[in-house]
């Protein structure tokens, strides 16, 4: 409803406008938009982006999601 109500926002509609016409495309592309636009002012503004994960920490991040131990 977040981005129903911001990509309104932004084309100066209603979000009831948007609900009726808008395909789940738009909403995917509004998002990845404003994802990039926000690590662009992240990168200006010096702050770190995505961690930088060796091959290796990523396949132990699978692999614990594949198959969590439980603790107790």
């Amino acid at each position: 409803m977040i981005n129903i109500g911001m990509l309104a926002k932004h084309y100066g509609l209603l979000p009831s406008q948007v609900c009726d016409h808008a395909t789940t495309y738009d909403l995917m592309i509004f998002d990845v938009m404003m994802s990039w636009e926000q690590m662009q002012q992240d990168k200006a503004n010096g702050k770190p982006t995505a961690p930088k994960l060796s091959q290796e920490q990523l396949s132990e991040m699978l692999a614990k999601t594949k198959n969590p131990t439980k603790e107790s």
